[in-house]
């Protein structure tokens, strides 16, 4: 299987970025969360991998987050009934993704209380960890009204006080004990700025290395954007996974081998990542959307090139994802490309991802048969959207490709 070098902060940062996208009127949760709990770890004298270990967790700990009313709790709540859900399909995810499995234990009790954490058999490390990304969390539900601004430097005593409260209870006087250490420092609040938080991330990106991922490894990272992608709304469940095996097989039908062929199956996992930014209510409404609502999915496929820039900066990947939308009279969107900029991989998940969807239920259509669906294809082919030989590559199959589009 082939190998690539993967800068593992780069992609953990995007998927930070991708997740921002859910409730995306209080971008960046993940980044503060994950450099509060450095500067913390660090005041602890923690080892420096183990702090920056840290800062990844929290820039993943809300990756089990899809949907906007899951955030809009998040935010808006120190505690509240089914907080756990997400942290749970976290961890699930998270262990099933090899670079990242080390995460899993501690996100799936990020939730949890201290008291609580203290009678379960797991390690004081995972313990401690838990309840640092509890806590810094929980600074940051109450630091949102005042971000951007210099109010956060006379909000910030009472933040401290109100968690001082929860002491032995939510959280660990040990770790309360450093938070206010550090919280004395002016610094610590407007370090939560966006602009000097992104610096941040950044410098102490270059002192992680990169990893040596095999495509079984990269296909499973790829698997946990999806899965993320996926979760908004049941209509799609697993639409990205039957795209990438449908895109894999049509690729494979035109030759396309090695590297190239594991890049395809990426860009179909990895293609509607950008839907995390629009709202569950339009993904799930059974009429026609409004001019907004159309814009707001158009813009979706625009949000997965950037993201995938910048993980996969050094493939075709951003550009076969994120070109899922064109079509060959250079009218789809984000970009209006024509058919001689588009590779045959754009043409071939283009057709993997309509003909998936019109065989999955949605909420606006029944799932169609075979027949009608293959119909619909030729009807898009005729109209000089879709490219006649990847859709006859597809006919020529069309069960064996019907059994990929319902898993």
């Amino acid at each position: 299987m082939t190998s690539q070098t993967i800068d593992l902060h780069s992609a953990i940062t995007a998927l930070s970025c991708a997740l921002d996208l859910v409730g995306y009127d209080e971008i960046k949760h993940g980044k503060r969360v994950a450099i509060m709990a450095f500067h913390i770890a660090n005041h602890l004298g923690w080892p420096y991998d183990e702090c920056l270990s840290i800062m990844h967790s929290g820039m993943l700990h809300d990756c089990g987050v899809a949907q906007m009313q899951e955030r809009h709790n998040i935010l808006n709540a120190l505690e509240w009934a089914g907080a756990e859900a997400h942290a749970i399909r976290g961890a699930q995810y998270l262990q099933q993704c090899p670079p990242l499995t080390q995460f899993a234990e501690e996100v799936r009790y990020h939730h949890t209380r201290w008291e609580q954490l203290l009678t379960l058999p797991v390690s004081d490390r995972v313990r401690l960890r838990a309840n640092l990304l509890f806590l810094v969390d929980r600074v940051d539900m109450l630091l949102v009204p005042y971000l951007n601004t210099e109010r956060v430097l006379t909000a910030c005593t009472d933040i401290l006080a109100q968690l001082q409260d929860c002491a032995a209870t939510l959280f660990s006087p040990h770790l309360l004990d450093a938070l206010t250490v550090v919280g004395k420092s002016e610094a610590f609040w407007l370090a939560m700025e966006p602009d000097y938080l992104d610096e941040d991330l950044r410098s102490l990106g270059k002192d992680v290395a990169p990893v040596s991922l095999d495509f079984q490894a990269q296909r499973e990272l790829a698997r946990l954007f999806s899965r993320v992608v996926d979760a908004k709304s049941h209509y799609t469940e697993l639409h990205s996974e039957r795209v990438a095996a449908i895109a894999r097989q049509l690729a494979q039908d035109f030759g396309i081998a090695g590297a190239e062929l594991e890049q395809v199956e990426i860009a179909g996992l990895l293609h509607d990542l950008g839907k995390l930014r629009v709202s569950e209510n339009i993904i799930d409404k059974p009429g026609k959307l409004t001019p907004d609502e159309r814009a707001s999915m158009q813009r979706h496929s625009y949000d997965t090139y950037r993201i995938l820039q910048r993980v996969f900066s050094q493939s075709k990947i951003p550009i076969w994802a994120g070109f899922h939308h064109e079509n060959l009279r250079g009218e789809g969107y984000p970009f209006k490309t024509a058919s001689a900029s588009q590779d045959l991989e754009c043409r071939i998940i283009t057709v993997a991802d309509i003909f998936q969807a019109l065989i999955q239920t949605r909420p606006y259509r029944r799932s169609m048969p075979l027949p009608e669906a293959l119909q619909e294809l030729e009807r898009r082919v005729a109209a000089g959207e879709l490219d006649a030989e990847v859709v006859e590559r597809l006919k020529l199959n069309a069960e064996s490709y019907y059994r990929l589009a319902n898993g």
